[in-house]
């Protein structure tokens, strides 16, 4: 009997692990949650920043830009720069139509378009992001809302041993209690 009070607790203490490790798994954010999104909005109800503050950002996630390369362009660039639309100086220039920027930090993070006239017309992006995830037992993360616009916010689980390694260490250590 207290060897299957022993292994019903290890059991539950693996289930307690797994779960902690598919909930820090790091995603990447399709920005706008569309591809082409990076535009100048129709109205600013169709700001990317309304995409933004309904979307949960923590340390390690990734957001993606899909546009049209040698058309426009994304700078990451300082909060000043963001309230001016100064594109001189980014802190990083990306134009390759598929631009990944990794957010490794908590705080804001400023992105305007580097074409000519686009950031006054409100293209531009501040996305905050949360501090590094806990190691302890946490409720799921509410799931993503649908942008304004009606598309689907695209929140993609990257490929990794995230999921897998959880099921490989669940897996091992079930076997040797039984």
């Amino acid at each position: 009997m207290a060897s299957t009070t022993v292994s019903a607790a290890a059991l539950l203490f693996l289930t307690l692990i797994f779960i902690t490790t598919l909930s820090s798994e790091a995603k990447d954010f399709l920005v706008g949650g569309t591809t082409n999104a990076w535009k100048i909005p129709s109205s600013p109800s169709d700001s990317l920043n309304h995409w933004a503050e309904s979307t949960r950002f923590q340390i390690g996630d990734s957001l993606v830009w899909k546009y049209e390369a040698g058309k426009d362009s994304v700078l990451q660039v300082t909060r000043e720069a963001y309230l001016s639309c100064n594109t001189t100086g980014p802190v990083a220039e990306h134009g390759d139509g598929n631009t990944t920027v990794g957010l490794d930090k908590s705080g804001a993070f400023y992105f305007i378009s580097g074409e000519k006239g686009h950031c006054e017309k409100g293209q531009k992006l501040i996305v905050v992001v949360l501090s590094k995830r806990s190691s302890s037992v946490s409720s799921p993360a509410p799931a993503p809302i649908a942008p304004a616009n009606g598309g689907a916010a695209a929140v993609v689980p990257r490929r990794g041993g995230g999921i897998l390694g959880g099921l490989v260490v669940l897996g091992g250590l079930v076997g040797l209690l039984f």
